[in-house]
């Protein structure tokens, strides 16, 4: 997997329907299609506050998003 800038995630997340998210009474970041109930769709920015926050970077392989610690 490599690191991606987040405009990068954008793109590619917005490609495949999802949405940035946290997890409900948790601070678990992952990427969501917005019909889960257990997850709180974030805006974009908001989304790179919280990575920032946690230390925490997009990465990807084969078109595959997944939330890493830098």
């Amino acid at each position: 997997m490599r690191e991606i800038s987040l405009d990068e995630a954008r793109t590619i997340a917005e490609a495949k329907g999802l949405k940035p998210g946290r997890v409900k009474g948790t601070r678990e970041l992952e990427f969501t299609r917005g019909g889960n109930a257990r997850v709180d769709v974030l805006n974009w920015t908001e989304f790179e506050s919280a990575l920032r926050e946690r230390n925490l970077s997009v990465h990807e392989s084969g078109g595959f998003l997944k939330i890493m610690r830098k």
